[in-house]
């Protein structure tokens, strides 16, 4: 859009196509396709300049496009070509760039760039008319009566906002307007980045502070979007051309690195490529093995990380074979013929990354022989790192979500590559299988944003976290989230704003705070209370990663002045002691008057025989017996009990799945009847584990009271990772009452689990 000049000022990268405008000095690409000629852009301004040709002919000044479209779709239909060139020809005409070029040949160039990546013709006619309805007379609705509703809508979603309307917002605002149309139809952001690309390409003429305010969003905004939407040849290009303007001195020596090295009279990694093709023959391969040269700044990146570059870091080998299986057969010929370093290999096919990329990674290491300096000084062995891939994921890597095709067409023609297409939509639906996870929930969270500044710094946040994770519910659903995500993250990601009233959760089973950072295949389930006033801390702002959840507790917070501590159990503030309030020193209290009791109720607390049974009825098969209820187990009416005789005469009585009862069998002791009778009053101990969170105790004791229940005794053990174990000895009136006692307990936020005493049996 608008891009503004040719003959860039600071030398540009070489462009990975033949095509490209830049005026670097070319290093040779030995993967790509048989290039041609260089395009003379003063040629085609003339060929514009006069006028379209005889109607149903194709323009001149279009034919390189028809043969990079042909190249990819053969049986296209031409027509919708011609004639969106001849509406954006005469519309723009009398248009000049700043360098002096018919303007004409900017749509030109960025239709090129997507008929060379493959984008279908719906696309390539969207993107001739790119610039029609922003800079020209021509109207959307003039588009959708020529062209259909499916261009107009990509003409749409590229098209800039006024600056006289928005201001200062207009640059956001248009970015949110151009994501929201591609959440739709991802072919828009397939067009706003080959326009992109084309104006970086020509952005020499322009004022310095400009170039470097366009590079800096290029490189925080539509270079992350390449990435994510896999279309590799525009992210890489783009990466070296914003290299070249803002770091322009490690750009120069970067250059300088890499013709010394295309200088040196021998290439090791043509050397490995020449025995590995002598591999892979003998082995009955069919496979093309083709040196990838690194781009600048990955050349760049590996002279920071390793030091001093040599051969074989300057580029890559790729393996191209026809099927996947053929993937794994290269892979077995290489490790067993080469030395290969383990710990390089990566198997991208069984798990494609996030953006499509599907490809098998993996190194091998030069021969010692091959690495000794002239002089004989042994050096550092090199190693070649390897690609290996069909021709189909080669190309998918290269042009991502453009080598899908129409996301509007049926399944069987819409796509070339359908790794990331999920079940077939419902009538009326868009079949796009190109809305990823990430895309989602940008388009969900940018909802959310107040205001415009907010979105767009978020936005370059949202996108500088470039690699993502794949997290299961316990439903067998999943939650793709950024790397680096928390608990907090997959809460707001599964329960939107209802994930303030979230207490906790379980990481694989295990029980985790909310700050627990994720891994890829971790499963999570979270807890949530049942609190309708639960709030959010304010100390989960640190452990929030996404923009959704971020924006989610903000916003709750601007709402709610002095709110955000409720929920602090998550994030290590201390558990509440039995002395922080009066509700908790009843408990105190009721442990006094357990103490003060009569001497067989005290020791039935402490577990020593009594003469007689405390709460339920229970009769035993043995004339004149006492009864004492197992504390380890305390059972209620109406558990299934069983009973030992003690020393004194005293029968304990158990439930029947009591590790103790188990134990006791296996010691040979026998076991006697014993029943319910009269069930009264009984006495049962209930475990209840929740997060610590203050006047939490003081709940818990009001939710039991309300029950009509006393309280013989409780303990609160020291908090373990914010989690707190109570334990309560409880007097029942009527044992019927013990489903609901365990339900209102249950019901008090921060509470997890209640569940009956189970004591480990002696010795296990």
């Amino acid at each position: 859009m608008s891009a503004e000049a040719t003959n860039p000022a600071t030398p540009g990268p070489v462009a990975p196509k033949a095509s490209a405008a830049a005026t670097a000095p070319a290093v040779p690409r030995a993967d790509r396709r048989k290039s041609r000629p260089r395009i003379d852009l003063r040629r085609l301004g003339r060929a514009a300049l006069l006028g379209p040709a005889v109607r149903g002919k194709l323009p001149d000044a279009i034919g390189h496009v028809v043969e990079a479209h042909r190249a990819h779709h053969p049986d296209a239909d031409l027509d919708p070509l011609r004639r969106a060139y001849v509406l954006a020809e005469s519309s723009h005409r009398g248009q000049m760039r700043k360098s002096g070029e018919p303007y004409i040949t900017h749509p030109l160039a960025v239709t090129l760039i997507l008929a060379e990546l493959g984008a279908e013709t719906t696309t390539l006619t969207a993107s001739l008319l790119h610039d029609t309805v922003e800079d020209t007379d021509v109207t959307l609705d003039q588009v959708r009566e020529q062209f259909g509703e499916e261009v107009r809508y990509l003409v749409d979603g590229v098209t800039k906002l006024e600056k006289v309307d928005y201001g200062a917002a207009a640059e956001p605002e248009t970015f949110r307007k151009m994501l929201v149309a591609t959440g739709s139809d991802v072919r828009v952001m397939s067009i706003k980045l080959a326009d992109r690309l084309h104006n970086m390409r020509t952005l020499g003429v322009m004022r310095p502070e400009k170039q470097a305010r366009i590079a800096k969003v290029t490189r925080d905004v539509l270079i992350p979007l390449a990435e994510r939407l896999g279309v590799q040849a525009l992210k890489t290009e783009m990466e070296d051309l914003v290299f070249a303007i803002l770091h322009p001195e490690e750009y120069e020596h970067t250059r300088q690195l890499i013709a010394e090295n295309a200088a040196r009279p021998d290439d090791p990694l043509a050397e490995v490529a020449d025995e590995m093709r002598g591999v892979l023959r003998e082995a009955g391969i069919q496979a093309e093995v083709l040196i990838r040269p690194r781009h600048f700044v990955s050349v760049h990146r590996v002279a920071r990380k390793r030091g001093q570059l040599r051969g074989t870091d300057f580029g890559r080998l790729l393996v191209l074979v026809n099927e996947d299986a053929d993937c794994y057969a290269v892979l077995g010929e290489l490790h067993t013929c080469m030395t290969p370093v383990v710990s390089e290999f990566k198997d991208f096919i069984a798990v494609p990354k996030f953006n499509l990329y599907q490809s098998l990674h993996t190194a091998v290491a030069l021969p010692q022989a091959r690495t000794d300096s002239p002089g004989g000084t042994p050096i550092a062995a090199q190693v070649v790192e390897v690609l290996i891939r069909t021709h189909q994921m080669h190309k998918v890597a290269e042009a991502g979500v453009v080598a899908l095709g129409n996301p509007y067409a049926p399944a069987s023609d819409a796509a070339v590559f359908d790794a990331s297409a999920s079940d077939a939509p419902a009538d009326g639906e868009r079949a796009d299988p190109t809305r990823p996870g990430w895309l989602s929930r940008l388009l969900d969270w940018q909802q959310a944003a107040p205001d415009p500044d907010t979105f767009w710094s978020t936005l370059r946040e949202d996108l500088a976290q470039d690699r993502e994770i794949t997290v299961f519910r316990p439903d067998g659903g999943t939650l793709g989230l950024p790397e680096g995500a928390t608990c907090v993250d997959a809460a707001y990601a599964q329960y939107g704003e209802d994930a303030h009233a979230c207490i906790g959760a379980r990481v694989n089973g295990r029980l985790a705070t909310l700050s627990t950072v994720l891994k890829d295949g971790d499963t999570v389930q979270l807890l949530m209370g049942q609190d309708p006033a639960s709030e959010p801390s304010r100390e989960w702002l640190e452990h929030a990663h996404t923009p959704a959840a971020r924006i989610a507790i903000q916003r709750w917070l601007a709402t709610h002045p002095g709110g955000g501590t409720g929920a602090q159990d998550m994030t290590g503030t201390r558990a509440e002691t039995a002395e922080d309030t009066a509700p908790a020193r009843r408990a105190d209290a009721a442990q006094g008057t357990a103490a003060s009791r009569p001497a067989d109720a005290a020791a039935a607390a402490e577990g020593t025989p009594t003469t007689r049974s405390r709460g339920a009825d229970v009769l035993v098969d043995r004339p004149g017996a006492s009864v004492r209820l197992a504390r380890c187990c305390t059972p209620v009416p109406p558990d299934e009990i069983t009973g030992f005789a003690v020393r004194g005469g005293v029968v304990t009585v158990h439930r029947v799945e009591c590790a103790a009862v188990a134990h006791m069998k296996g010691k040979g002791r026998a076991e006697l009847g014993v029943r319910w009778g009269d069930t009264t009053e009984c006495r049962v101990t209930l475990v209840a584990e929740s997060f610590g969170r203050p006047h939490l105790l003081a709940d818990l004791t009001e939710a039991i009271s309300s029950t009509g229940v006393d309280i013989v005794s409780a303990t609160v053990e020291p908090p373990s990772q914010q989690r707190v174990r109570h334990t309560y000895t409880l007097l029942l009136p009527d044992a019927a009452r013990l489903p609901a006692l365990m339900r209102a307990m249950r019901d008090v936020p921060g509470v997890y689990d209640v569940a009956r005493a189970q004591h480990q049996a002696p010795g296990s």
